[in-house]
């Protein structure tokens, strides 16, 4: 039996999806409707009036970081509901682009544009509990 490449390979890529799912830290993600006015989005604190397209993300306190988040990638994936929503949950995950700073009233630690949230949960869940990672 000699060196085996492919199966190399194989254990790189199970050694990397274990780190990635033992980085990954849990939160509520909420969705939040973005006003659209001519292609552009309302303000945000990392590009003003600046079309982020609509992948987006506004994020707590705990990964602000003083503004140092502006355009950073998150993997968001939905992991269980955090109210009385039926099946919130959808498969796959999403990568966002965090473009704004959730201040008062936030009740997440990430709030998701409503395409970013639709593509992990079913909107009318409005909330969820999330697993992301950079």
């Amino acid at each position: 039996m000699g060196f085996n490449i492919g199966s190399a390979l194989i254990m790189v890529g199970i050694v990397s999806c274990i780190v990635s799912v033992a980085d990954a830290a849990e939160g509520i993600a909420y969705m939040f409707l973005t006003q659209v006015l001519d292609d552009e989005l309302a303000a945000s604190k990392c590009n003003g009036n600046s079309n982020d397209r609509v992948i987006i993300a506004g994020v707590s306190d705990a990964l602000w970081n003083g503004g140092a988040a502006c355009g950073r990638k998150y993997r968001v994936l939905c992991v269980r509901g955090a109210n009385q929503a039926p099946r919130p949950c959808r498969e796959g995950s999403v990568v966002v682009t965090v473009v704004d700073f959730c201040s008062k009233g936030c009740n997440g630690i990430i709030n998701l544009s409503l395409d970013a949230f639709s593509r992990i949960a079913d909107p009318d869940a409005g909330k969820v509990v999330v697993r992301y990672d950079q």
